[in-house]
């Protein structure tokens, strides 16, 4: 099968043509991939830097996000059937660690992710346990169907911190910045205030429901936030940028007994003035990781068919698989917000 691989101790990925087909355990589904999300994540892993370079082992098929037909089942598959349309949870928990057996396989002690632990979607067929399947709603295009993993990641962060009635603040207005930006929005969030260094980001911000957007490169942003919030800041604060700069301007900004929802990673580590940021703040302070199983894979298609949430204006790109590399380049300059890649079926 056709796929895309990270090969090299080098930035680029490597177009592997005859890449063997994934063989199936028992519990597996082997899903024919029709599209697929090019995410930050890959990007990272495209671009080779320190995270990646620590993370990701070399000849993996990387990818994460996809949707796809069934094509067949293993021996003790119970439920799902051959031309199902599925999208599929990248996390792998073990099932048996106790955050699996509490309700939190997000956070598994022993995860493995799509794409980056274990091979992913950028190919034309992938193995995946029943249990990870995700049944695709038939009003759902293949586009958006494709990226429920990062919807999923912004509805898990905005629905963690709680926006209805709140002045928000969201740092980082790419792909999953734009989406929290159009769910909180549609959750009933008062004021919401991003910031980005990109401003046609910040003018599609705008139009997708945010009251005001700063330029990032303002290092008096935060004391503006501060004053359009009656002199207190923001209750909420999603941080989707990962940018060092960012977090700490964005604990600057947050009043006092505010709420923090952390997403973005950083390529470095953070340093944070603990007692003012969060100590004497009062501050709560969320790590978000990946989407709640499967509680927020429902709030998605919920949004989605109710007509509150599009994505219409956030996919803007929809391009051949063997055109990758115009995709991660396009969202390197900044013209792209989400590319889809669309995976030959032959």
């Amino acid at each position: 099968m056709l796929a895309i691989k990270k090969s090299a101790d080098a930035p680029g990925l490597t177009w592997s043509p005859s890449t063997p087909v994934p063989s199936l355990s028992p519990r597996d589904v082997l899903v024919r991939v029709t599209h697929t999300g090019i995410c930050g994540t890959d990007r990272h892993i495209y671009e080779w830097d320190a995270w990646s370079a620590n993370r990701v082992p070399l000849g993996i098929t990387i990818g994460h996000e996809f949707v796809g037909r069934v094509v067949e089942i293993g021996a003790a598959v119970r439920r799902a059937q051959v031309g199902d349309r599925v999208s599929g949870e990248g996390h792998l928990g073990c099932g048996v660690c106790e955050p699996c057996r509490t309700g939190n396989g997000h956070i598994c002690e022993k995860v493995d992710i799509i794409g980056i632990d274990r091979d992913g979607c950028f190919a034309q067929f992938i193995a995946m346990p029943e249990e990870n399947l995700w049944p695709v709603h038939p009003d759902i295009p293949d586009r958006v169907a494709a990226v429920f993993d990062p919807l999923g990641n912004a509805m898990h962060t905005v629905m963690s911190a709680g926006v209805s009635g709140r002045s928000v603040l969201i740092t980082g207005v790419g792909t999953i910045g734009l989406m929290a930006v159009t769910i909180a929005h549609a959750a009933g969030a008062g004021m919401i205030i991003v910031t980005d260094t990109n401003q046609r980001r910040l003018e599609r911000a705008r139009k997708l429901g945010a009251d005001v957007a700063f330029d990032s490169h303002d290092p008096d942003w935060p004391q503006k936030a501060r004053a359009l919030t009656h002199e207190q800041g923001p209750q909420v604060w999603l941080e989707m940028s990962g940018h060092p700069v960012a977090i700490q301007q964005g604990f600057r900004a947050l009043r006092n007994g505010g709420t923090a929802a952390l997403l973005g990673i950083p390529s470095r580590p953070v340093e944070l003035n603990l007692p003012d940021d969060i100590i004497f703040k009062g501050a709560t302070v969320l790590g978000i990781n990946g989407r709640l199983m499967y509680e927020t894979w429902y709030q998605v298609e919920n949004f989605l068919l109710s007509g509150k949430v599009s994505l219409d204006s956030i996919i803007t790109h929809v391009l051949p698989l063997d055109q990758f590399e115009t995709g991660f380049q396009l969202m390197q300059a900044g013209e792209a917000i989400k590319v889809v890649l669309e995976v030959p079926q032959e």
